[in-house]
């Protein structure tokens, strides 16, 4: 007997979910193959000019906003810039933060960790890139009179649905990397946001400059961040 393709559960509708079936041996080979292609993945400073379509930026969003999130709220909003006045805003506003940053507000400690990743107050990137993505989280809600209504669990869901972007954005042969200039209040200025959203990521999108160079790093290995219990 075939199983219905709908039931109500508490008076809602919930849909018979039919998933990807494969065998155990092509589950072994799909998630091999998925962490090879990831595990290429690296945070690129240096970008090419070269456009990118504004659909590959619209399909890269649409699967972010596939995340799961608390009481399934969505609690994202995803501001996609190319226009190049906004982009020399935002950098001019970034760099100033972030000269405050490397001059005053960073221990030395933290400066010493930074120093192999070739980072600096300077972020040229943000002007190069050809997209520049702003993540904001929406905090909580506003009804048509304007109550406010409650969103749950807003940080990890943004959180995910940033790994999720970020994933995408590598699958479409972009680079991107994650800068989080603090405080970010003059992204939510510059980009005229309302009030229950605070911004939360900035990426820039494209291709990288050619040829790039990244930082030697280690991954940790798996016995190193993960524990079994079996």
């Amino acid at each position: 007997m075939s199983p219905q393709e709908q039931v109500f559960i508490n008076g809602f509708k919930h849909l018979l979910y039919q998933p990807l079936k494969i065998g155990a041996e092509q589950s072994l080979t799909a998630s091999m193959n998925f962490f090879d292609f990831m595990n290429q993945r690296r945070s690129v400073r240096s970008f090419s000019e070269r456009p990118v379509d504004k659909k590959v930026i619209e399909n890269i969003l649409k699967t972010a906003g596939t995340a799961p999130s608390g009481a399934h709220k969505q609690p994202w909003t995803f501001c996609a810039i190319t226009n190049p006045r906004i982009k020399k805003e935002i950098r001019i506003a970034a760099e100033l933060e972030e000269k405050k940053s490397y001059e005053s507000r960073m221990s030395a400690s933290w400066l010493k960790d930074l120093a192999p990743l070739g980072t600096d107050m300077h972020k040229p990137f943000l002007e190069i890139a050809p997209w520049l993505v702003v993540v904001f989280k929406r905090v909580y809600e506003l009804d048509e009179d304007r109550s406010v209504m409650n969103n749950y669990y807003v940080n990890e869901s943004v959180g995910i649905a940033c790994g999720m972007l970020i994933s995408a954005i590598h699958h479409a042969g972009l680079v991107t990397l994650t800068h989080t200039p603090s405080p970010m209040k003059f992204l939510h200025d510059i980009l005229e946001r309302p009030e229950n959203e605070r911004p939360f990521l900035l990426l820039p999108v494209g291709y990288p400059q050619e040829p790039s160079y990244v930082p030697e790093l280690y991954r940790k290995d798996l016995d190193e961040m993960a524990v079994f219990y079996e």
